[in-house]
């Protein structure tokens, strides 16, 4: 798959995650918002099951297993737990502070994802992320309204959310490269994430037959489209695509949440909203095209030498 194909793939998962934040506000009108993720990773572990059996048997016949790769199975369950956690941060957070700065404060781990790598892993991401990661987070700021209010207690919980979504990203880039079997890596955590949510939801929130009714179709589209989907086509895509620039792809996920909200839900976009999300953008072709140019840059430069 060419790279290319691959960042259209992120910009596509995108676009699923930014539908579904406008359906999972009308799910916790039902649902609680752990149960919620639990109910609807299990569905998405479900749908992703068959293609993972499928790619198992075929890995298992070049000589593959997980028998054998066996630090491969533990870091899948820690995957799930990362997702899981980065999950229920974000939305306790957004519970106790301003969508505001929830917002805002979520766009961090575009920024943070590079930093990590850079830190942790000691891979140095391509130039031009540092100025399209600058103006996702502008893109954010004027998306929030460019009115945060002062720090609160729910604000710790969103950045450790975001702190979480960057290690997510990293961990499924070092996945994809160690097993290189994508529906095998979406599966496995699906599962690891939606026990999670069951367990956890199950001892500390109450569900009706009336409310998990009410909540059905939320959790059809979310289980099936934004896990399913959207959580699978970031894993095939993050095996071309480096995490720095996959973060920085899957921040238009801000852009087309707002556009959703507008349609679906009837909220209004501004000017500070277009605004920042012409920046998103921005951003996000600045990831794709930059190295582009680098590179005939770079190319022209050694022709000329060579003459």
């Amino acid at each position: 798959m060419r790279r290319l194909h691959a960042n259209l793939l992120l910009l596509l998962a995108a676009l699923i995650w930014g539908v579904t934040f406008s359906i999972q506000q009308m799910a916790m009108e039902h649902i609680g918002p752990i149960l919620f993720t639990g109910i609807r990773f299990c569905l998405g572990a479900l749908v992703v099951l068959p293609l993972a059996i499928r790619e198992w048997r075929a890995k298992r016949d070049e000589g593959w297993s997980l028998d054998q790769d066996r630090g491969a199975l533990p870091w899948l369950a820690v995957t799930g737990t990362v997702l899981f956690l980065a999950s229920q941060f974000q939305q306790f957070g957004i519970a106790a502070t301003t969508v505001a700065n929830a917002g805002f404060l979520t766009a961090l781990y575009v920024p943070l994802t590079p930093i990590l790598a850079l830190l942790v892993l000691r891979q140095v991401p391509h130039p031009a992320i540092w100025p399209a990661a600058a103006a996702c987070l502008s893109g954010a700021y004027l998306m929030s309204g460019s009115a945060l209010s002062d720090i609160q207690a729910g604000d710790a919980w969103v950045i450790l959310g975001a702190l979480f979504w960057a290690v997510h990203i990293l961990l499924i880039g070092a996945m994809t490269r160690r097993i290189g079997a994508p529906f095998v890596i979406s599966c496995i955590q699906f599962a690891v994430c939606g026990l999670w949510g069951l367990s956890w939801g199950g001892a500390s929130e109450t569900l009706t037959l009336d409310n998990l009714i009410g909540a059905a179709p939320m959790l059809a589209f979310s289980g099936l489209l934004s896990v399913g989907a959207g959580f699978t086509l970031q894993v095939v895509a993050q095996r071309h695509t480096p995490a720095a620039d996959a973060s920085v792809i899957l921040s238009a996920e801000t852009v087309f949440a707002a556009l959703a909200g507008a349609v679906i839900l009837g909220e209004a976009l501004g000017a500070l909203e277009l605004t920042g999300g012409a920046l998103i953008l921005a951003g996000v072709l600045a990831v794709e095209l930059l190295p582009l140019t680098f590179a005939k840059v770079r190319k022209h430069r050694a022709l000329r030498r060579s003459v």
